[in-house]
């Protein structure tokens, strides 16, 4: 250990410690080359050691930023439940493009998804991959495999939602979370994901928030329970939602991704769906739409252009959303975008079908973001189990 003139704490990192790191960063070469030059101006460089401690702490792998790349030695293994027609599974796989951004693919392999409704299981299959099981999640949970990295779902919310019957976690919908409690038993992840409606958090349904806690905290793990603005991350739709990520107790806590975006530089409806405004109807790509006419009845909601979105919705009666400048309703495509699903991103079903495939969905961009911090906490958790186990190996000298 060593201080550099401006009376930073410096350990220098021996090559061997040096490459382990380099497999734990797991990024690019040249944006790896880049990120060393940052912490080598910040924190000192002594010869060709790059100092990487500072009062003895870590400095921990960046998240991967929009627009790089990684170049990954490990896959981590998602199983996936309730997956719907895959939001959050395309934002876990990565590697798709919408409004101009490039979301890089990243490291984690899909092996098992399930989900009860037939049309977004046809959806899902035609875009993601055919490791989709479609059936009852009780009847399906035995043939789960038998390890996975990582777990995510969002769980029914029908019961839990404002719309809903207020029943809470009792109910036979929302109640499904307990499938959920016995993957995460039988799996044991490194990482679980839980995503729901925001009225989860509300002081109503303060007791199903206490069960469905307690439930995932008695398998022990530890929770990050955290309501996240999908247009704080670049997503053109006031769109809440609360999310519970668990780790098992004695790892590194997890860390929600930084917002990138604010009040004042939210993504528009126009910015997001302004070039579809004179594209003719085309079932191919899911352009297509209801001429029901703005009403009192038809719930008379229109999207602004120069605002994000209502939170799209998975039923239609009463939340009916209107175009901001055409007499329709907004089409398939339309929603799907602002969804942040890419227009490669074909639904394989029906209108009303798509409605509930789109409103159901966890936004793609949203879930790449949320990825990217599981990502993040599972390297952090390999440097924090390697050091635990050369800590053990010292003691027993």
């Amino acid at each position: 250990m060593a201080r550099s003139e401006s009376g930073r704490i410096v350990v220098e990192v021996d090559p061997l410690t040096k490459k382990k790191l380099y497999a734990h960063l797991v990024l690019s070469g040249s944006t790896l080359k880049e990120w060393f030059s940052t912490v080598a101006e910040e924190y000192c460089v002594y010869g060709k050691s790059v100092s990487l401690f500072q009062k003895d702490a870590l400095i921990p792998p960046p998240t991967l930023s929009v627009g790089t790349s990684y170049r990954s030695q490990k896959k981590y293994s998602v199983v996936s439940m309730f997956s719907g027609c895959g939001g959050m599974d395309l934002g876990f796989r990565g590697g798709f493009e919408i409004f101009g951004k490039r979301y890089p693919k990243l490291p984690f392999e899909i092996l098992w998804a399930n989900d009860l409704n037939e049309a977004a299981c046809r959806t899902y299959k035609r875009n993601l991959g055919d490791h989709i099981h479609c059936g009852d999640v009780w009847s399906l949970i035995s043939k789960i495999p038998k390890k996975a990295d990582v777990l995510i779902g969002g769980f029914p919310c029908q019961d839990i939602s404002i719309n809903g019957k207020g029943v809470g976690v009792s109910g036979a919908r929302s109640g499904l979370y307990r499938a959920m409690v016995a993957a995460v038993d039988k799996l044991r992840p490194k990482v679980f994901v839980a995503e729901n409606v925001r009225a989860l958090l509300m002081k109503s349904r303060s007791e199903s928030l206490k069960q469905v806690v307690r439930d995932f905290s008695d398998l022990g793990y530890s929770l990050s329970v955290q309501l996240y603005k999908a247009v704080d991350y670049g997503v053109p739709q006031i769109r809440e939602r609360v999310f519970i990520v668990g780790v098992p107790k004695g790892r590194p806590n997890f860390i929600p991704p930084a917002t990138e975006r604010n009040r004042e530089t939210w993504m528009t409806s126009d910015e997001a769906i302004g070039d579809l405004i004179h594209l003719a109807e085309d079932p191919a790509i899911n352009h297509v739409w209801s001429r029901a006419n703005v009403s009192p009845e038809q719930g008379n909601r229109k999207i602004s252009a120069g605002k994000p979105a209502h939170t799209i919705r998975a039923e239609c009666h009463g939340n009916i959303q209107f175009h901001y400048k055409l007499p329709r309703r907004l089409s398939m495509r339309e929603a799907a975008r602002i969804q942040t699903f890419p227009d490669n991103f074909i639904f394989d079903s029906k209108l009303r079908e798509t409605e509930r495939q789109v409103g159901n969905a966890v936004p793609p961009v949203l879930a790449w973001h949320i990825a990217n911090a599981v990502y993040r906490n599972l390297n952090q958790d390999e440097i924090h189990t390697s050091n635990t186990t050369v800590s053990t190996q010292k003691k027993n000298v």
